[in-house]
């Protein structure tokens, strides 16, 4: 039987409202009732969960994990304890931020605790509202935060091409880091070896679970490395059409239609 299943949640477990639909919750219960693990796997910060873990009755209860920053930072629900966090340098960061100036693109700087932004134009304002909290900053350096802790940057476009300009003109700087394309938006940088699936690996690895017996649901690009690491692939039937060959499995159901309700009855119920 399948212990954990690590979803996402932007564009796969919440819907259009972003919201969990009361279908998913209920299959969710059944699942943990099960002794299922509910994972979040976000990209987003831990804290921007919180609501959501509350839908599902897994806030701040003990044995319970989530995957953020990409696989950034694993945190223990209960107590919001950090099991594990890999940030970025300083150096690093602010070579990034100096590039997004340059292009002159809105800009994304995730500390443990802060989403800070930069040029935050209308439209991603629209986007950003109900995921999660946003400071506006309109500083032409990162030396503000040159004694935080800096996990992930991201870029914002919604033309991919542009964000694939960006990537190839920034190769020699990325070297060392992880790049990856979300929410058809996003270009996103981690530090070298932070994905979600060796998120999902290393919280296997700490509860004694088989990755054969996990199984990974997400959507777009940076879903694919805990896709192929999880024993079940799973992508909604809104997935990336780049990564459709790369899942085990593409619902039926998009991320709109009740998802994991499909995943558990497939997978978990029978």
């Amino acid at each position: 039987m399948y212990r954990i299943i690590a979803c996402d949640l932007d564009e796969t477990l919440l819907n259009s409202e972003h919201m969990i639909s009361a279908k998913d919750i209920e299959s969710i219960r059944k699942a943990t009732a099960l002794g299922v693990k509910i994972v979040l796997a976000t990209g987003r910060p831990f804290n921007s969960t919180y609501e959501d873990l509350k839908r599902l009755g897994l806030y701040d209860k003990e044995d319970e994990y989530t995957i953020s920053f990409n696989g950034g930072v694993l945190t223990k629900n209960r107590g919001n304890h950090v099991l594990y966090s890999n940030a970025m340098s300083f150096e690093k960061a602010s070579q990034i931020y100096q590039c997004g100036l340059k292009y002159g693109t809105c800009i994304h700087v995730y500390t443990l605790d802060t989403v800070y932004v930069y040029n935050y134009f209308p439209d991603e304002r629209k986007y950003i509202e109900g995921r999660m909290n946003i400071v506006e900053t309109f500083q032409k350096d990162l030396e503000f935060l040159r004694n935080d802790t800096i996990v992930k940057m991201l870029f914002v476009n919604t033309d991919q091409s542009i964000l694939q300009g960006y990537h190839r003109e920034m190769a020699d700087l990325l070297t060392d880091l992880e790049v990856s394309y979300s929410s058809n938006r996003y270009l996103e940088f981690n530090c070298s070896g932070v994905d979600k699936g060796a998120g999902l690996r290393r919280l296997a690895e700490i509860l004694n679970i088989d990755i054969a017996d996990t199984i990974a649901v997400g959507d777009n690009i940076n879903d694919l490395p805990m896709i192929k690491a999880a024993g079940l692939g799973i992508g909604v039937s809104n997935v990336n059409p780049l990564m459709r060959d790369e899942c085990d499995v593409v619902l039926s159901s998009s991320n709109d239609e009740d998802p994991l309700t499909e995943v558990i009855e497939r997978f978990i119920l029978k």
